[in-house]
């Protein structure tokens, strides 16, 4: 059943594992594959062109559940076995469920999912947050605050670096052989912490090691590596496990209580989105009890909502660390930095420190993150005004997490023109 409600006003609050196809995963979703058709889509009312920077705010159409509800229906060619979404506009939200198609049942609105690499833009949060309080110096290098940490084959790297994907570092488990489906299946409860991945990937005792892809600054390439470093800078600094930190710092301030860091507890709380992967012979296989790394974290559309809209609003950082989540890096000559190694971004740098942000076809600019575990494909995105933002988690049951999710597009499409979405 879909729901159509009013919603409360947002309130501020101030507050002081990553699986083999995974780490290989581009960052694409809601936003990216929004762009593909949408100039086509005719009569579609536009976002304003505000840049995201504009405190008027921006008109939509109003909320139709019905042209939701369809979007997010599963279809034989989105290979997933259901989702959860929520869509939200000032003075209303949506939330809605499909069913299960391998158990037959409707999926509760509120079930949680793994949610992937969405747990880069928390990870990030407290890193800015430490850097408020003057204990991280965002222009201070890896190898100054964790020295023999990195191979003398790399050039100092930044914390900024680490966090805005400029580091050029190789990503999780370069160079490994890739697992077919079974054995990814067969390995979903293996976990990892920060060190073992870190040396795993720059020291492995089985393959050459692995050298930098650029001077660090000089590009922008999606990569997960830097943010298990920075995870472990983290502990680092605080004496305390990522796991406390984010619970600390952003979980038990919001009223987050549905989103937890399970670390290597690999149940998930109940009622969840069963993930599910289609084993070597096209069998599609249970995988929601997995492992992963400290930085995993479960959560509800619900809560990375309220976190998402919280961060835009500067509820979680003062001003001159929130800018540094919409800060595209630049070259000397004052031109964004060039995007290689991927589809995420368009040619041109498209990450700021944690969020993506991608511009429409319409002149709106959408900021937020992708994430994908094994079974799961999620995404959160929002306009920085909050004119609209959205959730989703698709049960996924392809082996492929760099493609674009087909049910993200379908969504924004019925945001901005829910009678063309009817027809």
């Amino acid at each position: 059943m879909t729901s159509l409600r009013p919603t409360q006003p947002y309130r501020s609050h101030g507050v002081p594992h990553m699986k083999p196809f995974a780490r290989r995963a581009a960052a694409l979703g809601l936003a990216c594959s929004a762009v593909v058709g949408l100039t086509a889509v005719s009569g579609a009312q536009a976002f304003a062109a505000s840049g995201g920077n504009s405190t008027a705010a921006t008109a939509f159409p109003a909320l139709d559940p019905a042209a939701l509800q369809a979007a997010l229906e599963t279809r034989p060619s989105d290979n997933a076995a259901g989702a959860v979404a929520l869509v939200a506009e000032p003075g209303q939200s949506w939330k809605g469920s499909t069913v299960d198609s391998q158990t037959g049942r409707k999926i509760p609105e509120n079930a949680h999912f793994h949610a992937g690499s969405i747990s880069k833009v928390f990870e990030t949060t407290v890193v800015l947050q430490l850097a408020a309080e003057g204990r991280i110096d965002l222009d201070q290098t890896v190898q100054h605050y964790l020295p023999g940490l990195l191979p003398d084959t790399f050039d100092p790297i930044t914390v900024r670096q680490l966090v805005n994907y400029t580091s050029g570092l190789p990503n999780v488990d370069e160079g490994k052989p890739a697992e077919s489906a079974d054995e990814t299946i067969a390995d979903r409860y293996d976990y990892r912490t920060f060190d073992e991945i870190i040396q795993g990937t720059l020291r492995p005792d089985d393959r050459p090691w692995p050298g930098p892809h650029f001077a660090p600054g000089s590009k922008q390439e999606y990569n997960s590596l830097g943010f298990r470093i920075a995870g472990k800078l983290i502990e680092q600094i605080t004496g305390d496990s990522f796991k406390d930190e984010v619970t600390a710092r952003i979980l038990e301030p919001l009223h987050l209580s549905q989103t937890s860091v399970p670390e290597d507890d690999p149940r998930m709380p109940r009622p969840y989105l069963h993930g599910y992967m289609a084993d070597d012979r096209g069998r599609a296989v249970d995988t929601s009890e997995q492992g992963g790394d400290p930085s995993n974290m479960i959560s509800t559309t619900a809560d990375l909502d309220h976190f998402l809209t919280t961060l835009l609003q500067g509820g979680l950082l003062p001003a001159a660390q929130q800018n540094e989540l919409f800060t595209l890096p630049k070259d000397d000559a004052g031109k964004l930095v060039p995007f290689v190694g991927g589809t995420s971004c368009n040619q041109v740098a498209c990450f700021g420190a944690g969020l993506m942000s991608t511009p429409l076809p319409n002149g709106a600019v959408l900021w937020g993150k992708t994430g994908h575990d094994d079974g799961y494909a999620n995404g959160m995105f929002a306009t920085r005004d909050l004119s609209v933002h959205a959730v989703y988690s698709v049960s996924n049951l392809g082996l492929d997490f760099g493609a674009p999710t087909p049910l993200a597009n379908r969504l924004l499409t019925a945001v901005l023109a829910p009678a063309a979405s009817h027809g």
